[in-house]
């Protein structure tokens, strides 16, 4: 069965957005071939690999906490807090604690 993904003017409460998966997990929010949005639950300690993208993207902590390792630094992004990447930037994500993070995606 496939995942929703969200239409244009919908509304996403991102506290619920994965309510459909068995587990509350990571989902896509919305792809475009131009964009993604991304909804990611990490638990404390979980590591989100070394990745990059052509684009440029936003990763935001909507709760919790994350430590970003980029530009030849981590740094510690609290909930309320985003970072910016540049284009083509590899990137690790660690979580400092249970942690809800919206990742946008953008293609070029």
């Amino acid at each position: 069965m496939a995942t929703h993904h969200a239409a244009p003017g919908e509304v996403v409460n991102l506290a619920s957005w994965a309510k459909d998966l068995p587990v509350e997990h990571s989902k896509i929010i919305a792809r475009t071939d131009a964009m993604e949005l991304a909804r990611l639950v990490l638990a404390k300690g979980e590591v989100v690999g070394k990745h990059h993208v052509a684009g440029p993207l936003v990763v935001q902590c909507l709760s919790g906490s994350i430590e970003i390792a980029a530009m030849g630094t981590p740094r510690k992004v609290d909930s309320g807090e985003l970072m910016y990447l540049p284009p083509g930037e590899h990137f690790t994500l660690t979580a400092q604690h249970q942690s809800l993070v919206l990742i946008t995606f953008i293609f070029l």
